[in-house]
């Protein structure tokens, strides 16, 4: 009987991890105005907080960035760029650049040097 009950119990505990999962992603956006002070941190963050999904905010003035960290089941990265309209601020995301520029870039190999490489291996 107790192995039975302790077998139910891991299973209802399974259960419940398993749909309390969350989807938590994180969106960097930087802004227009620029922030140039801590009064423009304040203004972005007291207001962000506020949108439904959020989770944490992170303020960069030496990088010109926001980055705020959202339950991806409550909202979506787009609302929350609209969502800085609400405050006098536009929003733009910048993790897809930050992605192109980390990208290392390949080198095309001449053809012929692959054709003497492969010559040497016969």
């Amino acid at each position: 009987m107790n192995l039975k009950h302790a077998l139910l119990v891991v299973l209802a505990l399974t259960t419940t991890l398993t749909l309390a999962a969350k989807d938590i992603k994180t969106l960097v956006v930087t802004t227009t105005p620029q922030m140039h002070c801590g009064g423009c941190e304040t203004k972005i963050k007291s207001n962000l907080r506020f949108e439904k999904g959020v989770k944490d905010i992170a303020t960069d003035l030496e990088r010109q960035t926001v980055t705020i960290t959202y339950d991806a089941d409550k909202t979506t990265a787009a609302a929350l760029v609209q969502s800085f309209g609400k405050f006098g601020y536009e929003a733009r995301p910048v993790a897809a650049e930050a992605d192109k520029a980390v990208a290392p870039k390949k080198e095309a190999k001449p053809a012929e040097g692959r054709k003497a490489a492969s010559a040497k291996r016969q």
